[in-house]
């Protein structure tokens, strides 16, 4: 591991199907069933690319926003508002595809979210779409 304790922190490429404004996106790898990060011979795994747009795609839907102060004010989902609120089923649908939305539109990477649609059953919310960036589309499905 290099001096840093955040290996992808500073480092930076072209981008793919960008103009060249943005760097390379560059993340840890994560391990989505597991919901943690990914580690070889002690060293933190880091892709590039799509996958790494995939993986804060993945962190910004499940932190809430405004609960940490080390993230920005414009990182995470609003989606735990819903919980306890005596809304209907298709406000509280309606309301997850928009902090869905509103949660992942902050990234330079993506350039859309289209096809948003949230199911509730029982307490578990899905919140799905499909999410546009500069290195290709991704359908996404999150429990939250």
């Amino acid at each position: 591991m290099k001096d840093s304790l955040f290996p992808a922190a500073g480092e930076t490429g072209a981008a793919e199907g960008s103009a060249g404004s943005l760097p390379l996106a560059r993340e840890v790898a994560w391990d989505f069933e597991g919901d943690k990060p990914l580690f070889q011979r002690g060293e933190p795994v880091v892709v590039t690319g799509l996958e790494a747009v995939m993986v804060w795609v993945w962190n910004a839907l499940k932190t809430e926003r405004f609960r940490y102060r080390h993230h920005s004010r414009s990182y995470g989902n609003e989606t735990e508002r819903l919980t306890g609120q005596s809304f209907t089923g298709d406000l509280k649908r309606a309301e997850a595809a928009r902090y869905f939305r509103e949660a992942l539109e902050p990234n330079p990477y993506i350039t859309g979210v289209e096809g948003v649609a949230a199911k509730l059953e029982g307490d578990v919310l899905t919140v799905t779409g499909k999410i546009r960036t500069i290195y290709g589309d991704k359908e996404v499905s999150v429990r939250v």
